[in-house]
């Protein structure tokens, strides 16, 4: 723990996101590529581990794990300083466990006045289901007041989101709220493995590319970089603003120090 908190002190980073982990086996037929290991509440980690870190914390909360009672004495439970909070609902929505996301917002507004709520955006599902726009604006009505997306490999369907997320804003005469992209390294069969197992898409294209390097892990950077760059000019064109979160997926050492050195390009791209 010291190691990682002098590791994160020395990162030019704005904030930490702090995820809730599922195991998730309910959600995809195929096996998880990576043990499910149990981890502490996010909101332990994030305000006591990691407390004395000088940043704000976005902490994720499943819902559907909590009773109704259960998410309120959460809510209320720091309600005298300021959060920010990601609320998730099930992996699948055949899961009849929990609080449902609309249940959970609902309570969120008279129960917690000082939680700043974002919500996930899923470029990946708008390519399916041509809605995600369409649940970004109904979690803004809601109250979520950003929306971070899950890692960033497929450019085409996250500019599509982009675009008909802005088309949308400008018909309500409203602003586009800020959009935080998550951009991962990959660098091992496994870690590609894992990634789609999450949800991750990865063009046929880019998948050659990276299983066809001689060093993966420093073609994966260079990918991000590019993706991310294409990304930015494209928001920028829309008036959408932009935000990036780093991470590592992987517990390899390699790929976790990757991720410092993509945190820097990403970061040298957006003051250029």
């Amino acid at each position: 723990m010291a190691q990682q908190l002098v590791r994160l002190g020395s990162l030019p980073v704005d904030g930490l996101i702090v995820y809730d982990i599922q195991d998730e086996a309910e959600r995809v037929s195929m096996p998880r590529p990576f043990p499910f290991l149990p981890t502490l509440p996010p909101e332990v980690y994030a305000h006591h581990h990691l407390g004395s870190l000088a940043v704000p914390k976005i902490v994720y909360r499943c819902v559907n794990r909590d009773s109704r009672d259960g998410f309120v004495r959460w809510l209320e439970s720091e309600s005298a300083v300021p959060r920010l909070s990601v609320l998730v609902g099930a992996p699948s929505r055949h899961s009849q466990l929990g609080l449902r996301l609309t249940d959970a917002y609902a309570l969120a507004r008279p129960h917690s006045s000082n939680l700043i709520l974002g919500g996930i955006a899923i470029a990946e599902r708008h390519a399916r289901t041509l809605d995600e726009h369409e649940r970004i604006l109904a979690k803004t009505a809601e109250g979520c007041r950003f929306f971070v997306t899950q890692a960033v490999y497929d450019v085409t369907s996250t500019k599509s989101l982009l675009s008909d997320y802005a088309l949308a804003v400008d018909k309500t005469g409203g602003m586009p709220l800020p959009i935080i992209l998550t951009f991962s390294p990959c660098g091992s069969e496994k870690t590609l493995s894992f990634m789609k197992w999450l949800g991750i898409a990865f063009p046929r294209w880019l998948e050659n590319d990276l299983q066809s390097a001689r060093d993966p892990l420093t073609k994966s950077l260079e990918l991000c970089e590019r993706i991310f760059a294409e990304v930015l000019d494209y928001a920028e064109d829309k008036g959408i603003p932009l935000g990036v979160n780093v991470e590592s997926v992987s517990i390899r050492k390699e790929e976790i120090e990757a991720s410092v050195e993509l945190l820097q390009l990403l970061r040298r791209r957006i003051e250029r």
